[in-house]
């Protein structure tokens, strides 16, 4: 049965069981505390908490979802892989235990013929909450399962809660056994591979209090309306139904795994090592194809950073088995062909997604063979001093060019040399201390969401600011510290929820408003204006007047001036990027905006810098726009027939049914969007690109000055090419070249003094070395230099003495001034390093002095600082560590 077939049949399944069917979310997850969509039930986490009120009591999903923390399990187990479906039925305060355990024996021992999964009974086991007799009858009385197979386990596993205060309750979970040639007999409670979870049915009964681990909290009672949330392994149902090993062997992995073996010429099956690795390219693959697709793309941060490190962890495990060449655009394409049928909105994006595949593959090769160089050097300087490869270096590569320990282990074995690894690991476990510590004190940061949930419960805030910049509203909700209060006083910050609001809650790219709300006898300063939880406009203001309570009536006033600089800005955004795609092509597409009165930021796919010319044309065709007075309307329609329309929706967006359509121009700039907008394109008044940059391997970012502030900035160029054109006795139309004619002259003379200042040093070389000394076993020519024009003139230097003392044991230490930064030369001649001399081990003791860093190899080293006034304790150090040398 087929991975597609099996997901039909979940839903076909719900659904004539009255469950409405609700598309996969994005992978990219709202909630604020989380990077990814990490489980089935997390889209519906606001209506299982009772925070937002459910739009339906019964649903089922096929939810894409992505988890990395384990990832180095990826490929050595069956069944963990970063990317995974969850399918799930879940039931909002209507059936409970019963219901759900029927539901599930019903699908899974139902025969195939008749729409089931077709399982034999007698393969399943469960497992119940030790104290949960309820469903331990339930199991006994609707499955007929004898007792030694429904087996009593505790809170650490059949108990299911969010590790904070809030809904929880006993689990009851399924379980196929693979048979006896692959472990002990016992069924899941000897936590044996041969018995693997499929289905996991929580029981969400109880709210909990004094939550101290996952095992230690307080059941503070029953919920006044209990749900049900269960979630059954896609993949896993896939590799037992289809008679394979594990999960990267299913219909939708393994045509990358066996490319992978065709490209690299190894037969998978052969070894462990290489099978392993590539598990992991048919895994990795895979979560890229969905992660990209979902608008995710390669960076060094956040969601773009997992996703870089995905990519370029299959990259390094296709170079373990041999492959050197560029891959993706082929295994790229086999993930796309096996992943297509369920989720056809890859067919709208593919070309976007292989784009972006192919840059990050194409910057990291690169990337790839400066490492090596990195590590050849390294590993030529341990094989001469017949030394071990130091752990700091093994970490720098891993953490710097994402360089796996294996790899370096691999290269410096067939060097016959051992690396540290016991450094690295300290180092490894360094940084995830670091990390760890970074992430608790980001998670203490987190308001507790909870807080809102009564407020939400009240109902949706209406926001009436696209029509309204004044109304008066009711006070549904004051906060101080997070905590909910009566009232706030003067002098008190606070978070205010109201009814209706006027004012735009920061959302879409588009910053929040600025205003006041005012009422009898208090006035309130606007800070900030968000959307905490779906549904839920929240006020940060200042008290500046009074005291505000619940229940009081307030008028939210919006800053008229700064809101139509907002629209401006925002209005602008959408001719930016309707003016990107007129000059770039369609796979300019927008994957991200900021935008505020005065100013817009545009994100976009595209993998090279635009040129002056069509950064030019932009602005020139977005100015064009905006002369040409176009109509901006905006309407709502069902999202089906805005994509009828051609409205572009965006990767990093989340839409409902009924979507806001933007046209600027008709159908030359059709978005959706639930932003503020001008009402004619003129109204946008002049855009002013300041800057283009990048983002990330396949994407560029530009500025812009909108309205008033585009103007200012246009006027404040001009009087500096009047003043430059004044000074320089230039007319305007020449002055570009009268410019260039001087930064040429200028150069002329650098390079002539440059060549004076080396001339001059260079005179220096016989005095230097009459002045060299006996220290230890080595002949010693140093000094300081005083100020000089650049290290290159220091290291020529030193290069040249060495070259003149060739043939005596000789070490040359020079310091110098270079741009008010002490720099530092260490060489040694072939003698001096048969004496154990490096220049290396000089500099790094040197630089230390100075402030700074250095290193290098043991004939010719450089190292630098910050401390000028060091730089005589500098060269005595070193004068004393080679007499003890």
């Amino acid at each position: 049965m087929s991975t597609a077939e099996i997901r039909r049949r979940w839903l076909s399944f719900f659904e004539q069981r009255g469950h409405t069917v609700v598309p996969s979310a994005s992978l990219v997850s709202d909630d604020p505390t989380l990077m990814f969509t990490v489980a089935g039930m997390v889209p519906f986490v606001p209506y299982l908490s009772g925070m937002v009120p459910s739009p339906y009591v019964r649903a089922t999903s096929v939810q894409k979802c992505i988890r990395t923390n384990d990832i180095e399990e990826v490929g050595k187990t069956p069944r963990h892989g970063t990317f995974f479906q969850m399918c799930g039925n879940f039931s909002f305060g209507d059936y409970f235990k019963e219901g759900a355990i029927t539901f599930a024996w019903d699908l899974l021992t139902t025969s195939e013929a008749e729409g089931g999964l077709g399982f034999d009974p007698a393969d399943l086991w469960v497992t119940v909450y030790e104290d949960d007799d309820e469903a331990h009858r339930l199991w006994s009385d609707i499955a007929g399962l004898p007792d030694e197979r429904i087996q009593r386990l505790g809170k650490d596993t059949n108990y299911w809660s969010t590790g904070q205060p809030g809904p929880a309750g006993p689990c009851s979970e399924i379980f196929f056994d693979l048979g006896p040639e692959y472990g002990i007999d016992g069924g899941p409670a000897t936590d044996d591979d041969r018995y693997v979870e499929i289905w996991n049915l929580v029981f969400m009964q109880y709210s909990v209090t004094d939550v101290k681990s996952k095992t230690e909290f307080t059941i503070e009672g029953e919920l006044p309306k209990k749900n049900i949330d269960t979630g059954m392994g896609l993949e896993r149902i896939a590799f037992i139904k289809q008679g394979v090993e594990n999960m990267y062997e299913i219909d939708q992995v393994r045509p990358v795994l066996d490319l992978t073996a065709e490209l690299s010429g190894k037969a998978y099956g052969d070894n462990d090592a290489d099978d392993v690795r590539m598990r992991v390219i048919a895994d990795h693959i895979r979560s890229g194809l969905m992660l990209i697709g979902d608008g995710v793309t390669p960076s060094n941060e956040g969601r773009g950073y997992i996703l870089r490190r995905l990519l370029r962890r299959a990259i390094l495990s296709l170079r373990l088995l041999g492959v050197s060449d560029p891959t993706f655009k082929k295994l790229f394409a086999a993930s796309y062909e096996a992943m297509r049928e369920a989720y056809p909105e890859l067919n709208e994006n593919y070309s976007f997604i292989e784009r972006a595949a192919l840059n990050e593959e194409a910057t990291f090769l690169r990337t790839l063979s400066s490492g090596i160089a990195i590590l050849d050097d390294a590993v030529t300087e341990a094989r001469s001093a017949k030394e071990t490869l130091p752990g700091n270096t093994a970490f720098m590569l891993h953490d710097t060019h994402g360089f796996p320990i294996e790899l370096t282990l691999e290269i410096a074995e067939e060097a016959g040399i051992e690396v540290d690894q016991a450094g690295f690991t300290t180092l490894m476990q360094e940084q995830r201390d670091r990390a760890k510590a970074d992430a608790l004190a980001k998670k203490g940061q987190r308001a507790d969401l909870g807080v809102y949930k009564t407020l939400r419960a009240l109902g949706e805030t209406t926001f009436l600011g696209y029509d309204e910049f004044e109304h008066e509203s009711r006070v549904l909700g004051v906060l101080v510290d997070g905590q909910s209060v009566t009232a706030a006083s003067e002098g008190d910050i606070a978070e205010i929820v109201l009814a209706e609001t006027t004012l735009w809650a920061e959302s879409g790219g588009q910053d929040s408003d600025h205003g006041v709300i005012v009422g009898d006898g208090f006035e309130l300063e606007v800070l900030d204006v968000q959307k905490p939880v779906q549904g839920l406009v929240v006020h940060t203001v200042r008290v500046t007047v009074g005291t505000v309570a619940v229940d009081d009536r307030a008028v939210t006033k919006v800053d008229a001036a700064y809101r139509r600089g907002a629209q401006q800005a925002h209005s602008a955004t959408h001719i930016i990027h309707a003016a990107l795609r007129d000059v770039l092509g369609d796979g300019a597409h927008q994957a991200g905006s900021y935008n505020k009165a005065g100013y817009m930021r545009l994100d976009f796919t595209h993998g090279e810098a635009l040129s002056t010319t069509a950064k030019s044309e932009i602005e020139e065709i977005a100015n064009l726009a905006i002369r040409a007075n176009h109509e901006v309307v905006a309407r709502e329609m069902p999202i089906d027939d805005a994509k009828q329309l051609g409205a572009m929706a965006l990767f990093t967006e989340k839409y409902g049914d009924i979507v806001r359509v933007v046209d600027i121009g008709g159908p030359w700039s059709r978005e959706l969007c639930a932003g503020t907008h001008v009402s004619n394109s003129a109204e946008v008044g002049m855009i002013n690109l300041i800057s283009e940059s990048s983002v990330g391997a396949s994407n560029r970012r530009v500025e812009s000055l909108v309205g008033f502030e585009a103007f200012q900035n246009f006027a404040a160029e001009r009087a500096i090419v009047q003043e430059l054109s004044s000074n320089l006795k230039t007319p305007r139309a020449d002055l570009v070249q009268r410019v260039a004619e001087l930064g040429a002259q200028l150069k002329t003379a650098e390079k002539k003094i440059a060549q004076l200042q080396a001339a001059q040093l260079g005179e220096r070389i016989p005095e230097l070395i009459s002045q060299a000394e006996r220290v230890g076993d080595v002949k010693l020519v140093s000094a300081s230099l005083g100020a000089v024009g650049s290290g290159d003139d220091v290291r020529g230097l030193a290069t040249d003495i060495r070259d003149r003392v060739q043939a005596e044991a000789a070490v040359v230490v020079l310091a110098a001034e270079v741009a008010e930064k002490p720099v530092l030369i260490a060489a040694t001649t072939q003698g001096a390093r048969d004496a154990g001399v490096r220049a290396g081990d000089l500099v790094k003791t040197g630089a230390r002095i100075l402030g700074g860093g250095g290193g290098g190899k043991p004939d010719l080293a450089q190292g630098g600082g910050t401390d000028v006034t060091q730089i005589d304790d500098a060269l005595l150090a070193l004068r004393e560590q080679l007499r003890g040398a």
